[in-house]
């Protein structure tokens, strides 16, 4: 299995933190985000890994040589002339050869800033094949959930805030709303199905914009839930949760 750390953006809640490093390189409790998640990958036994950047990234790169990669061998995904967004980092990872383009090995994809105790030995084991992923998710309070049918199938997106659902002609009555926390394991055939996607955004959408063309026409997206047992995470996003993400990282 092969990692994917999103560490290319531009970390704009973070500053005055970020107007001088990447948010990728932002200490807590003695490491960078890139170090705990890189290590977690790795004890988890993904050691080959591939980091995007965009924002700062000669730090990055730099860094990740001086620390010889933390014991695993991680290649970069350059895109300091354009910021893809996760969906258009991951097809441009692929599209440059980083990430398997043949049989189905699956890929982890994670984002940098996003902190958590998960058992990734136990989400790779609940990955099924057939399937074009598994996306962790949870309970917990927001605005943006996922809706999922009685299978756990992905079938859409709702703001509950704004009443927004999408794809058109999703009906949320009978779905269950859960929170994407940002970690999934993909397999690749996922790639050959974002020239939807592609056509109406072009080159820079996310992962959510990818999934969310999967489920157009009121079809499933053979994408499946992941609820982690015992789940505790945190989105290091606000420059005023520092000390409270110090705490979180030291627990962990």
């Amino acid at each position: 299995m092969v990692g994917l750390i999103f560490a290319a953006g531009l970390g704009t809640r973070l500053k005055p933190l970020t107007d001088t490093m990447p948010k990728a390189l932002v200490p807590l409790a003695g490491k960078t985000l890139l170090q705990w998640q890189v290590e977690k990958l790795r004890d988890a036994g993904i050691t080959h890994i591939v980091v995007n950047v965009h924002h700062f990234p000669d730090q990055i790169i730099d860094t990740i040589h001086a620390h010889d990669g933390w014991g695993s061998t991680i290649r970069v995904s350059d895109e300091r002339d354009c910021l893809l967004e996760t969906g258009g980092g991951l097809r441009k990872a692929f599209r440059d050869g980083l990430l398997p383009v043949e049989g189905n090995e699956p890929i982890l994809a994670c984002n940098v800033d996003i902190l958590s105790n998960i058992d990734i030995r136990a989400l790779v084991a609940a990955y099924d094949p057939s399937t074009l992923g598994t996306l962790v998710v949870s309970e917990r309070q927001t605005q943006r959930y996922l809706l999922f049918d009685a299978q756990n199938t992905l079938r859409g997106w709702t703001n509950i805030a704004t009443g927004e659902v999408k794809p058109a002609g999703c009906q949320p009555s009978g779905l269950h709303q859960l929170a994407f926390s940002g970690m999934q394991v993909l397999h690749p055939a996922i790639f050959s199905l974002m020239n939807a996607v592609v056509q109406k955004k072009g080159d820079k959408f996310s992962l959510i914009d990818l999934y969310l063309s999967l489920c157009e026409g009121g079809q499933p997206s053979v994408l499946k839930a992941y609820v982690p047992a015992d789940y505790r995470m945190m989105d290091v996003g606000k420059i005023d949760q520092i000390s409270e993400a110090e705490r979180f990282a030291a627990s962990l």
